[in-house]
């Protein structure tokens, strides 16, 4: 009986799993098409170079006067991140765009390894929900009269 009141909640916890529809061969292979397009891995970088431009540019005046316990001053209202990065290392903005561009060959590298890796993913997941369901089968049911 414990053994089902530990598995009950992993039960409901994999009942979203159980609503998914396994994807078709077809589905991995345009996944894998995708994955493998070079342009998608541009794609990608270019988002990570945005992404990294708005997290540069983000407001911390504030946060750092209040960890300092101190009150805001106007000036502090507009420092970024970028302003308390560049106060330590002038090439600051130089160097990061410069690492965030070296790191697209290696997104690159990580897509293809991942599109290549997806066939014996789908299958290990394919598994995974086969043994789901066979241990769902087998729990007892918690309407059944208690003795």
């Amino acid at each position: 009986m414990r053994k089902a009141l530990i598995l009950l909640p992993v039960l409901f916890g994999a009942t979203p799993a159980f609503a998914q529809s396994t994807p078709s061969p077809g589905d991995v292979a345009q996944v894998q098409r995708v994955l493998g397009d070079p342009a998608t891995a541009d794609r990608v970088a270019n988002v990570v170079q945005a992404l990294s431009n708005a997290f540069l540019n983000l407001p911390v005046g504030e946060v750092q006067a209040a960890v300092e316990g101190r009150r805001p001053t106007p000036a502090d209202r507009h420092v970024t991140v970028g302003d308390l990065a560049r106060r330590d290392d002038p090439n600051f903005e130089r160097n990061f765009h410069r690492q965030v561009a070296q790191a697209a060959p290696m997104m690159r590298q990580g897509m293809k390894a991942m599109s290549e890796a997806l066939p014996e993913m789908m299958q290990g997941l394919g598994q995974a929900q086969r043994a789901l369901e066979r241990a769902a089968a087998n729990m007892p049911d918690p309407n059944y009269p208690k003795r």
